[in-house]
């Protein structure tokens, strides 16, 4: 039968795909330190250094969950490889339906583990701070920063991640001119990650009394959210300055009643953060705090990454020319990586939060090199 002879070509397709991700993950490694967390959690005084145990706990769930994933997959191919014997053996058509259920329940499987194997970075199973910037543009571009932090709460939500507002500056009559937010779960750096840059919006303008085509611009930044033992940075009282001032937004009688807000700047690089979404004021001073260092760990690796290739940093403008992905709804609506190649037709699902194909294909051009649609790898 062809639809048979099909499905054993698919999964003949996806088998060094299933073979690189057992290879990747190294199972013998893992399964060792699965017995080292299990002794430590057996020792009696486990529990005595509460957020010790919580992190080990954790650090164990996560790799248990990696090697019954893997597991279950390998299971899965399996089962569909018999299903299809069977139904050449029996000449059964009425297996096909079944196959198919399961081949689509497994390539989708196989890529979320492929991307997780993928997350090799020091803070990539970090939590993310993102920041977003309204650029050139003016109200456009306010508004393309609301339309921006929209698709990204979506995509988190789709991901089962939370997401906490830490600053907002609203645009002058409509959208946002900056947001601070965090979001929450395992991984949400390392995927993030591929969206730190310039975005670019072309659409017929809301706000163009003449309905004509415009072009705006939303910088966006994406930190890990580290805990205090991994960031290695070390902050002088004589290089910052902390100042207060009233919060602003959704908060109750708090708001605008006290200075809780909190803005640090960093003399010696020009960094500045800001915090205001805590009730407490010193809960914002640490939030604030927490960003600096992250931000300060990122600029240090930057550096260091920049010097080992003997190049000299760039620092792109939010304007015209350094964009990374261009998001373009007239006179065709189309979504398109500049740095990888991937390409989107469906910009609306896109806004919608379906950036997982982007997320991929930005994992896979870092580590190999290989933009979609290559066969090869470039220079």
């Amino acid at each position: 039968m062809v639809e048979l002879d099909q499905f054993k070509y698919t999964l003949s397709q996806l088998e060094p795909t299933l073979m690189e991700i057992k290879a990747s993950l190294n199972i013998q490694d893992k399964q060792q330190r699965i017995k080292e967390l299990n002794m430590y959690m057996e020792a009696p005084d486990f529990w005595n250094d509460v957020e010790k145990s919580q992190k080990i706990s954790r650090e164990l769930k996560e790799l248990q969950d990696t090697l019954k994933g893997f597991s279950e997959l390998e299971t899965k191919y399996e089962e569909m490889q018999i299903l299809i014997e069977m139904g050449y053996e029996e000449n059964d058509s009425s297996v096909i339906p079944e196959i198919q259920e399961m081949l689509d329940a497994f390539s989708e499987e196989l890529e979320e583990l492929r991307i997780t194997t993928l997350l090799s970075g020091e803070y990539d199973s970090c939590s993310a701070t993102v920041k977003l910037n309204a650029g050139a543009g003016g109200t456009e571009s306010c508004d393309w920063a609301s339309m921006l932090y929209r698709m990204y709460c979506r995509w988190a939500a789709s991901k089962g991640f939370s997401v906490e507002e830490l600053d907002r500056l609203d645009g002058d009559e409509a959208g946002i001119k900056s947001v601070t937010f965090q979001v929450d779960g395992l991984n949400a750096y390392g995927l993030l990650r591929s969206e730190h840059g310039v975005h670019r919006l072309v659409r017929i303008s809301p706000f163009n009394a003449q309905a004509k085509r415009q072009t705006s611009f939303v910088g966006c930044e994406v930190m890990p959210v580290i805990e205090d033992e991994q960031a290695e940075i070390e902050i002088r009282p004589e290089d910052i300055r902390i100042d207060t001032y009233h919060s602003s937004g959704a908060g109750g009688q708090h708001i605008n009643k006290t200075s809780s807000a909190i803005r640090i700047t960093h003399f010696p690089t020009g960094i500045v953060v800001q915090c205001q979404n805590e009730r407490s004021q010193f809960q914002n001073k640490d939030k604030a705090m927490q960003m600096l260092k992250a931000r300060l760990l990122i600029l240090q690796q930057q550096e260091q990454e920049e010097k080992e290739a003997g190049i000299r940093g760039e620092v792109k403008e939010n304007g015209w020319g350094s964009q990374i992905r261009s998001y373009v709804l007239q006179p065709y609506t189309m979504v398109k990586d500049h740095r990888t190649g991937e390409e989107s037709g469906n910009a609306q699902a896109v806004l919608d939060g379906k950036l997982d194909n982007f997320m991929s294909a930005y994992l896979k051009w870092k580590k190999t090199g290989i933009k979609s649609g290559d066969d090869a790898e470039l220079d």
